[in-house]
């Protein structure tokens, strides 16, 4: 019965997100990607802001019912079925009666788990234009698809449905990402630090001020031109991948770089979870990445911890879900990277111990190197080992919850509800495997 009455809710929303979508005509953005998605969606959010009125999920809202959420309307949460009695009702109100009030542009995720995910998702919204942010060799959900050539196949339909008035923004620095440029008539825009990109990012650093991290700074130049940027309260080059995508498309609606680098500046806000900086106990510093982990992310993760200054570079790894048969390779790799990179290792779960192992194999000095199957156990241990002028990276995939962990050495958990990873299924699951 649950199932049936999940369906008929799905249909219902999607039939009237398709006619809200022809009643007011928004311009659609969609990404998609393996790694950065949220990032990139919420920089192209504020750098359209100041030319267009604009909309993007307030939440993860990038599924069956997520999805058609965001076209519907701004929902600040979802409970109960006077919540989809209300939304239902609404919603047909205004696809009736024209709202003036309705975003000129959508910023939409399109999120997939699973072969099939992507053709749904057209078939509520058709964007205009497409981004595809990084697939990489291992690609999180691969366990339910024939191997990452089949994933990267399923996100780039998105980019294949383009219409050629319409715009691909390509990673260029990542190989299976501009690649989809053969399955597009749109016109295309890479970027990147690669010189293949369009829009080319340089001069990337982690930044300091007053002996404190403040986040990201780095350059990018467009047709001519070259500006500095500033990402507050965020590390590491998936800011800047984000802030590129969003200057190439704000160029599309007659923003110049300059007035890009000061609604980044002004207007963009790090979403919790995403190599955010947060105050940690005894005068330690956390990046917070526990949002979600893959082969990828966690490179990019243990090369932002590589890539910043501290007394001791502390890596709290979880397992990386999703992975089927690739699953012992991947966690090897992070091993063997995470010895080059960190000066003591924390692991968390069952696969995170592949992690461990792989380190001491790697040659990390077997003494400090600690595996726990819980994050409370984790968290606790890590609060007795900090010191002052730690840097402390926490990551892994959502199932992990590893942002328990930074709730227990950041330095005002009293502010852990506005701070950390808050998603339903997260913060409000029931106790699990990781507990």
């Amino acid at each position: 019965m649950k199932q049936f009455t999940l369906n008929v809710l799905q249909f219902i929303l999607k039939f009237l997100a398709r006619l809200t979508i022809a009643r007011y005509k928004p311009v659609i953005v969609g990404v998609t990607g393996s790694v950065g998605k949220t990032t990139t969606r919420e920089a192209i959010r504020a750098v359209i802001s100041r030319e267009r009125t604009v909309r993007a999920p307030s939440k993860n809202f990038n599924n069956e019912l997520g999805f058609p959420l965001t076209i519907l309307g701004d929902w600040s949460d979802i409970g109960g079925v006077f919540f989809w009695i209300g939304v239902i009702i609404l919603s047909v109100v205004r696809v009736v009666f024209k709202n003036s009030d309705y975003p000129e542009v959508l910023v939409l995720e399109y999120a997939i788990d699973k072969p099939g995910d992507m053709k749904y998702l057209l078939s509520i919204a058709r964007p205009q234009i497409g981004v595809l942010t990084a697939v990489g060799e291992v690609p999180v959900h691969v366990e339910f698809f024939a191997g990452p050539e089949a994933v990267f196949r399923e996100k780039a339909k998105l980019i294949s449905q383009l219409p050629s008035t319409g715009f691909a923004i390509l990673n260029a620095d990542d190989k299976l990402a501009l690649t989809a440029e053969a399955e597009t008539r749109a016109q295309v825009i890479a970027f990147g630090f690669s010189d293949k990109a369009d829009v080319r990012l340089s001069n990337f650093t982690n930044q300091l001020e007053e002996g404190v991290l403040f986040g990201s700074s780095f350059k990018f130049s467009y047709r001519g031109n070259m500006v500095p940027v500033r990402i507050k309260g965020s590390l590491g080059k998936a800011q800047a991948y984000a802030a590129a995508a969003a200057a190439a498309i704000g160029s599309l609606f007659g923003a110049n770089l300059v007035s890009v680098a000061e609604a980044l500046l002004d207007r963009y806000n790090p979403l919790a979870g995403r190599t955010r900086i947060i105050a940690g106990l005894k005068q330690s510093i956390i990046i917070d990445d526990t949002y979600n982990a893959s082969p990828l992310a966690m490179r990019e993760g243990l090369e932002t911890l590589r890539a910043t200054s501290g007394k001791r570079r502390i890596a709290v790894l979880g397992d990386m879900l999703e992975l089927g048969t690739f699953t012992l390779e991947a966690h090897e790799e992070v091993g063997r990277l995470a010895a080059k990179c960190a000066d003591v290792l924390i692991t968390v779960g069952l696969r995170g111990k592949f992690i461990s192992e792989s380190a001491i194999r790697a040659g990390f000095d077997k003494k400090k190197v600690s595996a726990f199957m819980s994050v409370a156990e984790a968290g606790k241990f890590l609060q007795t080992k900090l010191a002052k002028g730690d840097i402390v990276l926490v990551k892994g995939s959502q199932g992990t919850r590893m942002e328990k962990i930074v709730k227990e050495v950041m330095m005002e958990p009293e502010k852990a509800e506005k701070l950390l990873v808050r998603q339903n299924k997260i913060w409000l699951a029931k106790p699990g495997l990781y507990e």
